[in-house]
């Protein structure tokens, strides 16, 4: 609603010739508009706030107490009363009821038309919105200037605390607070439950925005995101809202939604070109990567690198990593980073799911790195460990470095032949002893309590079922992969 103009300004200007005979406290009430009636109870035609204007032709001594009180208990502005036409002057006790009721009363002289004063009115509460609309666009320019800046989102959130003299808040999808400005800013605590409300998807019931009012406490809550909810902002004043004020946080809505979802695309370019330069040094084409990654405005760290592979939520990893190159890929997050800020990164990564330390490697290596990176970031998943690095897996056997699934399935197949061989399930066993002797058949027979000639006849049956040498060396480590799998 516009802030109409007060029945004092309309009083003063000089044209009109206005005299005030009753009320005087009571000029600063808004005039809200302007009615002319002569009827003996107009009210059922007014809303509140007008200025009536009359030439009394119904007025007489015994009405006036009760017509005024009509309009008192209507709650008009005034009351004007036209003079020369009914009355040569205005009824004492018109004057009188409107005192003790506490109701401006206004003269108006013969020369000054009642149109005069609706226009005059009319004017001044079209200055009004004019200048409402006025200072609107002001605030939006400088909300939008402020949009421009570097910060974003947060020099929006500052600027729309100075615009309204209070505070202004900007949370995350789970209502974390993200920037805050203006005093009282800290305090949203009790913003919380409210929040679901706005979360519900389009069409679905979901609210445009909250308002909550306390006694000195008045706050609009609005969601932000294009498609899907992305984080909210909250503007809280001493006072009640005014229209400039909704207007102004209506603007600055739509400017934090264009920032979240411009800065989200932008990020995502950002990261498909970091997929693509992990590619390119994957391939070997170093100076092509680092060419694209100099585009970025970024470089590959110097000296030797290490690759790590983290398999935290993407975009906390993109958070913590700080100083080195870090890209999206499958399901982690490969990251290479100088090696002697290795320790640092896997400190800061960590905290965020488990991680892969590769060893180090030069610029043209990192194809390896990777490799064995993925490698530490399998056993850290197999093992429930946060920090697997490459070097430490030796000690852990070949078959730390084997995808479980991969290699249960590969020894199921490769020995099925033998389970499946009637009930001689004594072919297993001799083929682990054999294994186990490195081939020696008396130790191996000595180890199963058989004679070497009947070994000797089992490993011809294996060897016929496998269709193996059990003399070639790439046959037997197989064979001890599978039955090692096996337990």
């Amino acid at each position: 609603m516009v802030v109409a103009p007060t029945l004092r300004t309309v009083v003063r200007r000089l044209p009109l010739k206005l005299g005030v005979l009753a009320g005087h406290d009571a000029l600063d009430r808004r005039v809200r508009w302007v009615a002319v009636s002569e009827l003996e109870d107009p009210t059922p035609f007014l809303e509140g706030g007008e200025l009536v204007l009359t030439t009394g032709m119904r007025l007489d001594a015994g009405n006036a107490g009760p017509y005024v009180a009509r309009l008192v208990d209507r709650k008009v502005t005034g009351l004007g009363f036209g003079i020369g036409l009914g009355h040569e002057e205005i009824p004492a006790e018109l004057v009188e009821a409107a005192a003790e009721a506490g109701l401006p009363l206004i003269e108006v002289p013969r020369d000054t038309p009642f149109v005069a004063i609706s226009k005059l009115v009319s004017d001044l509460i079209a200055a009004e919105q004019y200048d409402e609309i006025s200072r609107a666009f002001a605030a939006q320019g400088r909300l939008t200037r402020a949009a421009l800046r570097p910060e974003g989102a947060a020099a929006v959130i500052d600027r729309l605390a100075h615009e309204l003299g209070g505070w202004a808040v900007l949370l995350d999808e789970a209502g974390a607070v993200r920037h805050a400005a203006g005093e009282g800013a800290a305090d949203v605590t009790g913003l919380m439950p409210e929040l679901g409300r706005l979360r519900r998807p389009a069409g679905r019931g979901a609210p445009a925005s909250l308002a909550l009012s306390t006694p000195g406490r008045h706050v609009v809550v609005q969601p932000l995101g294009a498609r899907r909810v992305r984080g909210f902002f909250a503007v809280g004043l001493g006072r009640p809202f005014t229209p400039v004020a909704h207007t102004v946080v209506n603007a600055a809505g739509s400017l934090l939604t264009l920032a979240i979802e411009h800065g989200r695309e932008h990020l995502s370019a950002e990261r498909r070109i970091r997929s693509a330069v992990l590619r390119l040094l994957l391939a070997g084409q170093a100076e092509a990567g680092k060419e694209t990654l100099e585009l970025l405005g970024e470089a590959l760290p110097p000296g030797p690198l290490v690759v790590l592979a983290a398999g935290g939520d993407p975009e906390a990893v993109f958070e913590a990593v700080g100083e080195g190159f870090a890209a999206a890929d499958a399901d982690r997050v490969v990251v290479v980073v100088a090696a002697a800020r290795a320790e640092d990164t896997v400190s800061a990564l960590r905290e965020h799911g488990p991680v892969g330390v590769g060893a180090p490697v030069d610029a043209g290596d990192l194809r390896a790195g990777l490799d064995q990176a993925d490698r530490a970031l399998a056993s850290a998943r197999r093992n429930a460990e946060r920090v697997m690095r490459f070097p430490d897996l030796a000690g852990q056997g070949l078959l730390s470095l084997l995808d479980p699934e991969a290699a249960e399935a590969f020894s199921s197949a490769l020995l099925a032949p033998l389970r499946e061989y009637g009930s001689r399930a004594d072919l297993l066993e001799s083929l682990r002893a054999y294994l186990a002797c490195n081939g020696h058949w008396d130790a191996a027979a000595q180890r199963l309590g058989v004679h070497r000639h009947t070994l000797r006849y089992r490993m011809r049956r294996v060897a016929e079922l496998l269709g193996r040498d059990l003399d070639d060396p790439a046959a037997r480590a197989e064979l001890w992969i599978a039955l090692a799998v096996t337990g």
